[in-house]
């Protein structure tokens, strides 16, 4: 006698650490938001791309890409024999972008996108390995303008999407390489890591000459207020100077287009902007797990200065509370289409019978509030 086959169909559907499945009602919010974040990219001017999901590793991981060579997926070409990756970072590609198909248009250029990205694995405050992403890049400028015009279109946007005590912590992620330039390799990244953890004993034991100094750095940390004062005390070498400078003139031209937003200054956070080398920023909400998005300078496949930012999707799904859905009517089976087409135009969902049955009952059946009853609209009740 033959057993039964086990029931392995949770098995069967089990999809791979970090990967999800995007159901109703968020997948439909989601779209939602991102339309209405490229809506809001668009009156500033910027002009939406869509690169591929898959290219050439040689393009892909070029220029800022190099950074995310560890955190990208790669296959062979059938096709050219030639290897590829997906994309774990969309500004990378509008890099290229510019810099190829894009060449001979006027600059700046301002450019937005939206997709998808994978990665090879997720981060401890992200576990998620596939991303959406939505932002937009500034190509061919440089220097505070640039630099204030990226985060107030950012602050713009997600304010107007309702997110709440919307922050922006003001990063220089090469303010320390560049005090530390002439240290061993290793020393170095130890006393990077050590000033990313914020850990002051460790600084301490490291810096040496440099101790007085980093240390001076840990206190500039926190509200813009308090935090650029003792920035602007310490005696930096000339490229931090100049750093600094860009800095205080940047959150001058915040200040004067958005006096009561949060800003404060992080001058020792390196991580997750490996390819910035200027002013960068994270954007982040009171009580909130997790970044809104982050951004800053940097320099594309062309040697020309850039500066952008990518929001994410998943932060902000989690955030917002969930919009009301349409209402919901049921139109029974053989129920004139002018009817339908009545309630459609005034802004209802309409859900067609496909049989002949009980319209009320089959109205709470398929989640629907109303039903067609004599060309109009009638509650289900409880």
């Amino acid at each position: 006698m033959t057993s039964a086959p086990p029931n392995n169909a949770g098995e069967k559907f089990l999809l791979p650490a970090g990967l999800g499945d995007g159901l109703p009602p968020e997948a439909g919010f989601e779209a939602a938001m991102v339309e209405r974040l490229v809506a809001s990219f668009a009156r500033w001017g910027y002009e939406r791309v869509k690169p591929p999901l898959i290219e050439f590793e040689d393009s892909l991981l070029a220029g800022p890409g190099e950074a995310m060579a560890a955190h990208t997926f790669r296959l062979m070409d059938p096709v050219s024999q030639r290897m590829m990756g997906l994309r774990a970072d969309m500004t990378p590609q509008v890099g290229r972008i510019a810099a190829s198909r894009l060449q001979n248009m006027p600059r700046p250029l301002r450019l937005s996108y939206a997709g998808q990205v994978l990665r090879m694995k997720g981060e401890q405050m992200r576990p998620e390995r596939q991303l959406g992403q939505v932002g937009v890049e500034l190509i061919g400028a440089e220097g505070p303008a640039a630099d204030a015009e990226v985060v107030l279109l950012a602050v713009e946007a997600l304010t107007a999407l309702g997110v709440p005590g919307l922050a922006v912590d003001l990063n220089v992620p090469r303010l320390a390489p560049s005090i530390l330039q002439d240290l061993p390799p290793q020393r170095r990244a130890d006393l990077i890591a050590a000033l990313d953890r914020k850990d002051t004993a460790k600084v301490a034991e490291l810096a040496g000459d440099q101790a007085r100094l980093l240390q001076g750095l840990l206190r500039s940390v926190g509200p813009v207020e308090t935090a650029l004062p003792v920035l602007e005390s310490l005696a930096l070498p000339s490229q931090g100077a100049e750093v600094r400078a860009n800095l205080a003139a940047t959150i001058a031209l915040i200040r004067k287009s958005a006096p009561d937003l949060t800003l404060t200054i992080d001058a020792t956070d390196h991580r997750g902007f490996e390819y910035h080398n200027g002013i960068a920023f994270t954007l982040l909400g009171r009580g909130v797990r997790g970044e809104f998005g982050r951004g800053g300078h940097y320099v594309n496949h062309a040697g020309e200065a850039a500066t952008g930012f990518s929001l994410y999707l998943d932060t902000l799904l989690n955030t917002l509370p969930m919009p009301a859905g349409p209402k919901r009517v049921f139109v029974p089976f053989g129920a004139e289409a002018a009817a339908a087409l009545k309630l459609r135009e005034e802004g209802w969902v309409t859900v067609q019978g496909l049989q002949v049955a009980d319209a009320k009952a089959e109205a709470k059946r398929l989640r629907c509030s109303h039903f067609l009853l004599d060309g109009r609209a009638v509650a289900t009740g409880n």
